[in-house]
């Protein structure tokens, strides 16, 4: 979200990352669902956790409920204009890559897993909520 993708990029083909996206304009449901669309086989990705800046989940739901704008992050679609990387990877490889990013002063999560599906995405019910601070 804040630093360039110069060191990710290394750990990417380190860990054999099988593909990636920025999440953007689609947020990170949209890209999912792009990344999903292109796969060899027929997957589904489950999206289990949202890393968000700390107090936006707060923040988009007290403007809905003044009648604002509803942003719709807990729905995955939120439009952002730089929101990170969306990398498909070997669940074990994964946890290396956020171990290694930690170690490097990065941020990484895994946020979610590929099932067996119709080349789709989805955030599952209840969502954990990563508030994320700089």
């Amino acid at each position: 979200m804040v630093t360039l993708n110069l060191r990710a990029a290394q750990l990417m083909k380190k860990h054999g990352a099988h593909a990636a996206t920025d999440v953007t304009g689609f947020g990170i449901l949209g890209h999912a669902r792009n990344l999903a669309e292109f796969q060899k086989q027929e997957v589904e990705f489950v999206i289990h956790t949202l890393p968000v800046l700390a107090g936006y989940v707060d923040l988009t739901r007290r403007l809905a409920d003044a009648g604002g704008r509803n942003f719709r992050i807990l729905a995955g679609t939120a439009a952002e204009t730089s929101g990170g990387l969306l990398i498909c990877m070997e669940p074990g490889a994964a946890e290396q890559f956020v171990t290694e990013m930690g170690d490097g002063g990065g941020m990484a999560w895994v946020v979610g897993n590929v099932v067996e599906g119709k080349k789709g995405a989805r955030i599952r019910d209840e969502p954990e909520i990563i508030d994320v601070t700089f």
